[in-house]
């Protein structure tokens, strides 16, 4: 039996990165499908083609993550073609970093909302459902920078922050019927994103890894794919840290 097999998930912002990576390790656990992008790009519809090709139910949503009506929508339309949500990340979110002399209001607001009101809006509109389902796992994405901050990230290391004070408050609320929340706290993880820095600069951040290197989108699902599965029926309201030991 696949620690997934017959769950649906909702995964936000997966059409690759973390997200991607989150939905094909899902996958291969027998896991049902539902994500969502900003757009149904080919990117996109190319990780939709990949999953499944792991044999498992799929489809792919174009939805704003940050806008509250869009959510609603989506989550209503995914219930109806899968019958049910089991497990939701929240993994959309972006980053315009600056120093906080040189942020403007629009830097802060576009982060926030992506980040952070995007949590609010998909554990909001999924609620009901794992109410009456008495029983469900919702996983968000933080940063250990939301833990110990970040220098030129004041908007993207308050919106991870915050998240971490969402997710246990809603587990205080939600416990009693059964519906975890948990975050996960990635540190340096080597995406396309970090591939674009110079050597010396990764290098240097590998330099403050206890274990000498970047994490990768599989190491993060490896630890969303425990939470996510009963193997964790008893961890609600938890941060777990998956950064190398960085922020030990």
């Amino acid at each position: 039996m696949k620690l997934l097999e017959n769950k649906v998930a909702l995964i936000t912002g997966a059409g690759r990165g973390i997200g991607k990576a989150i939905a094909m390790r899902f996958a291969q656990e027998g896991c049902k499908i539902a994500f969502t992008d900003i757009a149904l790009n080919d990117v996109v519809l190319e990780t939709e083609k990949e999953l499944k090709a792991l044999g498992v139910e799929v489809k792919a949503y174009a939805s704003n993550a940050a806008n509250f009506t869009e959510t609603q929508q989506v989550v209503d339309e995914i219930v109806k073609d899968f019958g049910r949500i089991d497990i939701l990340v929240n993994n959309a979110g972006i980053t315009k970093d600056t120093a906080l002399k040189r942020m403007t209001e629009e830097q802060w607001d576009a982060v926030i909302n992506v980040n952070l009101k995007s949590v609010f809006n998909f554990t909001k509109a999924v609620q009901p459902v794992m109410w009456k389902q008495a029983g469900g796992s919702v996983i968000n994405m933080s940063s250990v920078v939301g833990v110990s901050g970040n220098a030129n990230q004041c908007n993207y290391s308050a919106s991870k922050a915050g998240i971490i004070g969402f997710t246990k408050s809603a587990a205080k609320e939600m416990g009693v019927r059964n519906i975890r929340h948990n975050a996960i706290a990635p540190g340096f993880i080597i995406t396309a994103m970090t591939d674009a820095l110079p050597e010396d600069v990764r290098k240097a951040w590998e330099n403050l890894i206890p274990l000498r290197r970047g994490g990768t989108p599989e190491d993060v699902a490896n630890v969303a794919l425990f939470l996510a599965s009963d193997l964790s029926s008893y961890v609600t309201g938890q941060v777990i840290h998956c950064c190398g030991g960085m922020n030990c």
